[in-house]
């Protein structure tokens, strides 16, 4: 799935569920995508990104780094908003969207952050810096890619933005049914692992009652159809293989190994209050912890504020990104 091709058709929706959205303005947006100029980009170990630029192509440039089961496509709507004044460059990492799958080994954190360092050498003048986001898991590949390539986060980045991420202990903080805090370890340890047995499960496009499951994870009760049908033609059409090993990777992520020192630059921190993957404790703690923060923004909604709460990210983002056209022009 990408930016640059149309759909002409969700393989995870009947027919009649498209004709029900086809007259909500964000299902077109989803449906017709921006489309940008594709960059050949490779990462360390030679995995093939795929990466693309929107907007002008002097503008000053803001990445986007999509969370699990992801693509470019989730940033559909701060491509369109950002992409009229400023270089938007969003890719799909390893193993998501248009991008290459690895062998399951190569598809480890480190590698996430790896992805970041490829995108910002092919993308990034000489010189030239940017304001980089990343959700979810698209934020941990941001703190990863800042410990493995501290001296880039000064040659590359005006400020950071880290939206509904976790510093680590995702399976003990996930929120997905109420139980009391006695029983958080024996949860957990179910959870972990359903998780290593379930994650590379394939599941069927038309998988029944997938929308209403993934939007009980990952959106609030509020969100749009639009918005859940995105998100299930995002999960369903991630390779099992992908899901299947990040999504025993991540959990495995702890927070008393967390290190944000590295993070030098000036970060904004954006959480949602109602998050059941990612509580909102944990934005408030990478929050605290950083070296440079600029703040936490709490925002209603779900794990996905990005499409859940479009005009307020974007604004969060673009005011981050005027920041840095001031400061390059100073």
């Amino acid at each position: 799935m990408s930016t640059t091709d149309s759909f002409t058709s969700w393989r995870s929706l009947s027919r009649a569920s498209v004709l029900k959205l086809k007259d909500d303005p964000n299902f077109a947006l989803y449906s017709s995508p921006p489309r940008g100029r594709v960059v050949d980009v490779r990462s360390a170990d030679g995995t093939r990104l795929h990466t693309e630029v929107f907007g002008p192509e002097d503008g000053y440039p803001i990445v986007l780094s999509h969370g699990i089961c992801c693509s470019t496509l989730f940033w559909a709507h701060q491509i369109t908003a950002l992409s009229t004044q400023f270089r938007v460059i969003a890719f799909d990492h390893r193993g998501h969207g248009r991008s290459e799958i690895p062998r399951t080994s190569r598809m480890i954190t480190s590698a996430l952050g790896d992805d970041i360092e490829a995108v910002l050498r092919a993308t990034l003048r000489h010189g030239e810096k940017a304001v980089i986001a990343g959700h979810s898991m698209g934020g941990i590949a941001l703190y990863t890619w800042a410990n493995r390539y501290p001296r880039s986060v000064a040659r590359s980045a005006d400020a950071l933005a880290l939206i509904n991420t976790t510093p680590g202990d995702i399976i003990r903080e996930v929120d997905v049914i109420q139980l009391p805090e006695v029983l958080a370890s024996p949860r957990a340890t179910l959870a972990r692992g359903a998780t290593w047995l379930l994650g590379g499960v394939p599941v069927p496009a038309r998988f029944p009652l997938s929308m209403q499951a993934v939007g009980y994870l990952a959106l609030d009760q509020h969100a749009g159809r639009a918005e859940r049908a995105l998100l299930q033609e995002l999960v369903l059409s991630t390779s099992p293989r992908t899901r299947g090993a990040f999504v025993r990777v991540l959990p495995a992520i702890r927070y008393d190994r967390f290190y944000a020192g590295n993070l030098t630059a000036p970060t904004l921190v954006i959480g949602s209050t109602n998050d059941r993957l990612i509580p909102i404790v944990n934005s408030r703690r990478i929050e605290a912890l950083l070296p440079n923060s600029l703040g936490l923004v709490e925002l209603p909604g779900g794990h996905c504020a990005p499409i859940e709460c479009p005009e307020a990210v974007t604004a969060q983002l673009r005011d981050l990104t005027e920041a840095g056209a001031r400061q390059s022009t100073a």
